[in-house]
């Protein structure tokens, strides 16, 4: 796609969407974003969280946002000990404060680093919390757009059970219990292949196809992507590389990385490992204080759009409702 070409069709989804936000009842939106855990001593935050949760609370408000989904990273570096960790006051609650997001619910899933602490202490804390939805390691969201038959699934998976943690800044070495990572992984698919939804969404910690400082994941390229594509995955959300990415194969499944909650990276080690006509945007070249992805499913397609501090919307792009091909019978 040449640079013409992409202006216009950026043009046209940002025109789609801005008109689309009057028509409310007629639309689901919600925040995606990860790797906001803050710091583990004092101040337990950054600047670049506090910016993004601010700018989070802005176009929340503006938008109507309806949840916020969380992909993981909740707490660095070692996760929280217990239910009443303070983590969860000074590098969560008393960060993320605008009314717009803390009115609405919080979908959370688990990165490396959350396993590195109590992860069933991050569950637990589900009871605590009015905001904090984290039922299970993973677990399916189900949602209907008011007024009109359309609908949307979204699964909320654990990628460090399905390929194991990291080894520094290595790629993960395999599952810590195979028979998990297999359990997940069928869970998967039965959810994928029952799926009528005319959106269809997956969110995970790890990235499928990245250009960033991890690159892809294997384990998922491997086990994960062939699902995605089988069953016309609208989209795919992820974080750990601490940028913004849009990827996407031919007219295939969108792979979103939204990791810049708490850090900034602008590597661009692994560009060679995606074809140059599936990198759509990376924020590598752009100077801002973290980012998030606000996105729409209208009954007419799903809309992203990429924000960072302060009210800069750097890419903007449209993913059709989903097919449902012979592959999903």
């Amino acid at each position: 796609m040449g640079q013409f070409e992409q202006m216009l069709y950026m043009a046209i989804a940002y025109l789609l969407f801005v008109q689309s936000y009057p028509q409310k009842d007629n639309s689901i939106r919600f925040i995606a974003f990860g790797d906001g855990g803050g710091l583990p001593h004092p101040p337990y935050t950054t600047n670049v969280q506090k910016a993004t949760a601010n700018e989070m609370g802005r176009v929340a408000q503006e938008s109507g946002a309806d949840f916020v989904l969380n992909v993981g990273d909740n707490f660095y570096y070692r996760g929280v000990n217990n239910v009443n960790d303070l983590r969860f006051k000074e590098t969560f609650e008393n960060v993320f404060t605008a009314p717009s997001i803390v009115n609405i619910p919080w979908y959370i899933l688990a990165g490396n680093h959350d396993h590195l602490g109590n992860v069933s202490a991050q569950i637990a804390y589900s009871r605590i919390s009015k905001r904090w939805n984290f039922p299970d390691l993973y677990y399916e969201l189900s949602f209907k757009i008011p007024n009109i038959d359309v609908s949307a699934t979204i699964l909320m998976i654990d990628t460090v059970v399905i390929c194991g943690n990291t080894d520094k800044d290595n790629q993960p070495k395999g599952p810590k219990k195979y028979h998990l990572a297999q359990k997940q992984l069928q869970w998967i698919q039965e959810k994928l292949a029952r799926s009528r939804s005319d959106y269809l969404i997956v969110a995970g910690h790890y990235p499928v196809w990245s250009i960033g400082k991890h690159g892809p994941t294997p384990c998922l390229v491997k086990h994960l992507k062939p699902l995605l594509e089988k069953y016309n995955v609208t989209a795919y959300i992820s974080g750990h590389d601490h940028s913004l990415q849009f990827i996407r194969k031919d007219d295939g499944t969108g792979y979103i990385v939204t990791g810049s909650g708490t850090f900034i990276d602008k590597s661009t080690a692994h560009i060679k490992k995606i074809p140059t006509s599936w990198l759509q945007f990376y924020n590598a070249k752009i100077s801002a204080l973290g980012g998030f992805t606000l996105i729409e499913m209208s009954p007419v397609h799903l809309v992203v759009s990429y924000r960072q501090p302060y009210g800069m919307v750097v890419f903007q792009t449209i993913l059709p409702r989903r097919k449902l091909t012979s592959n999903e019978n």
